[in-house]
């Protein structure tokens, strides 16, 4: 006994370090932490509509006679009917360049809109025409587990919400905070960060964002401190004991 009184405050000490060195050792792998009284951006940028931004790829087909050639199956003009589409790259200045246009500034526009603009500046080349714009490269990235489980996941309609994208990701798990997603959005240098509630129908209705490419969504989970600090400690009990089967063993030789 005397022996086991000096060896277990090894254990007790292990114990407080986990406790005092707080979330990094009792969950080094969780991401995105924010400091107690962190200041969340305000949802100034909750469109209602995707938006077109830097680094999205677009497929623009122009079609002259306002559009006549997508009934009749004809060849599109600005793509000269070629199926290896490469598509239209939006570059860091904001601009994408375009047959004939040139150099043309989309950022911050919707899909309509840009394809409007287009139709008015293609006016002075072709009769009429008409603009098929797709955003073909759109995705957002979500942990919906804390950092235990991300997944990459393709924008496929204009208005691609927080709710459908997690419903497309499996939902959430039993122990995820609906209460507590945080959004990343733009310069991941300096992003704005956004957070959500989606835990009653009253939350949900000022939370249903429409996102947009590259938004990081981060769902938080609770923290399992009890099983951590178990699996912390558990290798120092095995030494303890061990220590403990040699000293009785040889005490008495």
């Amino acid at each position: 006994m005397k022996a086991f009184n000096k060896i277990s405050p090894l254990v007790a000490v292990v114990v407080a370090a986990c406790f005092v060195s707080g979330c990094k050792v009792l969950d080094p792998s969780r991401m995105m932490r924010t400091e107690m009284g962190y200041e969340f951006d305000t949802a100034e940028e909750n469109y209602n509509e995707y938006v077109i931004n830097v680094y999205d790829k677009l497929d623009i087909r122009v079609y002259p006679n306002n559009g006549v050639q997508l009934v009749d199956g004809g060849s599109t003009v600005a793509n000269n009917n070629n199926n290896n589409i490469t598509g239209y790259l939006v570059e860091s200045d904001s601009t994408v360049k375009l047959p004939i246009l040139g150099r043309v500034n989309l950022v911050g526009m919707t899909v309509p809109d840009a394809e409007a603009m287009l139709e008015a500046r293609y006016q002075q080349y072709y009769q009429e025409p008409f603009v098929k714009l797709t955003i073909t490269n759109r995705r957002v990235v979500l942990f919906k587990a804390g950092s235990t489980s991300g997944t990459i996941l393709s924008i496929n309609n204009e208005k691609f919400t927080l709710i459908e994208a997690l419903a497309q990701a499996g939902g959430l798990s039993d122990a995820s905070k609906a209460y507590r997603i945080k959004i990343l959005r733009g310069d991941i240098k300096n992003p704005k960060v956004y957070l959500y509630d989606i835990s009653s129908l009253e939350e949900i209705r000022n939370s249903n964002l429409v996102l947009q490419s590259n938004d990081i969504i981060f769902v938080e989970t609770r923290p399992k401190y009890i099983k951590r600090v178990l699996a912390e400690i558990t290798p120092y009990i095995s030494l303890v004991n061990t220590v403990l089967l040699v000293y009785m063993m040889t005490k008495d030789l």
